[in-house]
């Protein structure tokens, strides 16, 4: 049985905690026109992946 690819583009964008779900950090944080307070608090939060999009996050990563 050959290895796995993990797919490097979704390697890059998500990380996996102790627990199995996978963390994203929201795109386009550095680009918004107005920085209001709601927006810079969001600027460092990861957001955790919904639930219908973890099983292809699991084929794109199975080492992780």
């Amino acid at each position: 049985m050959p290895k796995m690819k993990t797919h490097k583009g979704s390697a890059k964008r998500f990380s996996v905690t102790g627990t199995g779900q996978f963390r994203y950090r929201k795109s386009w944080q550095n680009h918004r026109r107005r920085k209001s307070e709601q927006n810079l608090r969001m600027l460092g939060k990861m957001q955790v992946a919904p639930k219908n999009e973890v099983g292809h996050l699991r084929d794109a990563l199975p080492y992780a």
